[in-house]
């Protein structure tokens, strides 16, 4: 094994001398158990409050637009700064993470993702609190992307989608803990006390990540961040790539849209829902997504063992998520029944993570980091453009008293659902990508 890359003359922008790694002797191998607890948890705990603070305004919404007086085209303007700081960040991400490592990288960010918590807490303007979305944004970009490096480093591949998984399945508490415990949470706090707790449990969680997990050497030199950029090419360049990106495009994306967002006023105007039968219904909808990342890592990888390629698991899940979409886009099944096709849109709609597994196998480990970010930023653009532009078509439609015709969701979610359609349709007839032989070659 090699020294660690990142020396301080190396890495001058994240000081290792600021946040000392954990010494080890790099050739001893840790057991599942110390893996587990060094590796996985700590970024685990960063996932969470990154799902957590993306669906957080789903429950706030309210005193939100009541409190700001705000038009839904600005509500979802707002509430989608995150999904643009997120995306606008991932491309340097990937090449940071390849070039430093996943542990300086996620916990300094973290560090900005505090800030940002901490300036929601106090904004007074629509401005200043999108900006802090955007810092928060910012500061969890990297959640997903080092968690998933890190797991290229310390794990086999043959884990990658169960970790994945798992991981996820995290990012589902996270959604959980947005919905009927946040609901509980603003009947003894303000949404503003809510964001300064959330300020310090951020800025413990980077703590944890930079103090506690190990550094492990990348395996290599560090490459000039020329080339690492130029390299960003051949993945772009990649056409099985861009047909995987596509549907995660539409299908995710348009999820993470509605699930961050539109699904509370959704249950509120067209189910008739009341505030406490809202939360209760997005807890419902988060443990759904929670089992579905649990469980479709663990098959896909139960599955590859006998021969079934992980994206003919990509092809049935979104199918099934965007199905499920479309039903809800109808505006035809309203009241109690009214869940159901949300239940199977947060179980179906997860088993697009498993592109992350499919394209990362496509490419040599060095490039892992600016893999899954080339795939993250398509997805957290298009979950910006859709969140903010299902706003401003249903603001086509007057309000009465507050509420929004079905019309208008009909309008909005339907545009959404056609996309994801074409996309499943469009990726049909693909089979699973080979590994390409070279990072420069086909």
């Amino acid at each position: 094994m090699i020294a660690d890359p990142c020396s301080d003359r190396q890495c001058a922008c994240l000081p290792a001398r600021a946040f000392p790694p954990m010494r080890f002797d790099p050739r001893a191998e840790m057991s599942p158990a110390a893996l587990f607890a060094r590796v996985f948890l700590p970024f685990a705990c960063g996932y969470y409050l990154s799902y957590l603070f993306r669906t957080v305004n789903a429950v706030i919404a309210n005193e939100l637009a009541r409190d700001l007086a705000l038009s839904g085209s600005a509500l979802g303007l707002l509430t989608s700064a995150y999904f643009l700081a997120f995306a606008a960040f991932q491309l340097p991400l990937g090449i940071l993470l390849d070039r430093y490592g996943p542990r300086r990288v996620n916990g300094s960010l973290l560090l900005v993702a505090a800030i940002g918590a901490a300036t929601f807490a106090v904004a007074d303007s629509v401005p200043g609190l999108a900006l802090a979305r955007g810092l928060i944004g910012l500061g969890v970009s990297a959640c997903l992307m080092a968690s998933m490096k890190a797991f290229v480093l310390w794990f086999p591949m043959s884990r990658l989608a169960t970790l994945n998984g798992w991981l996820m399945a995290v990012g589902g508490v996270g959604a959980m803990s947005a919905s009927a415990p946040v609901e509980a949470a603003l009947a003894f706090l303000s949404w503003r006390a809510l964001f300064a707790v959330l300020a310090a449990l951020t800025l413990a969680a980077a703590s944890v990540v930079l103090l506690v997990v190990p550094e492990r050497p990348l395996g290599q030199k560090p490459a000039p961040l020329a080339k690492l950029a130029r390299e960003l090419g051949v993945v772009y360049a990649d056409l099985p790539f861009w047909r995987v990106a596509i549907v995660c495009m539409t299908v995710q994306a348009g999820f993470m849209s509605v699930q961050g967002l539109w699904v509370a006023p959704w249950l509120r105007d067209v189910a008739g829902f009341d505030r406490s039968e809202r939360a209760d219904t997005l807890f419902v909808l988060a443990l759904a997504m929670t089992a579905g990342f649990a469980s479709s890592g663990t098959i896909a990888d139960l599955l590859a063992r006998r021969g079934v390629a992980p994206l003919t698991l990509l092809k049935a899940g979104t199918g099934l998520a965007a199905a499920a979409f479309a039903l809800i886009a109808s505006g035809t099944v309203r009241g109690t029944m009214a869940v159901a096709p949300w239940l199977a849109l947060n179980f179906f709609a997860t088993s697009a993570a498993l592109s992350y597994a499919i394209v990362s196998r496509r490419f040599p480990g060095e490039l892992a980091g600016r893999v899954n970010t080339a795939l993250n930023v398509l997805i957290f653009v298009a979950a910006f453009c859709i969140q903010w532009g299902i706003g401003a078509i249903m603001d086509l439609w007057p309000q009465s008293n507050g509420r929004y015709p079905v019309s208008a969701y009909r309008a909005a979610f339907g545009v959404i659902a056609a996309l994801q359609i074409a996309s499943w349709l469009a990726i049909m007839p693909m089979r699973e990508p080979g590994p390409k032989r070279a990072a420069t070659g086909a």
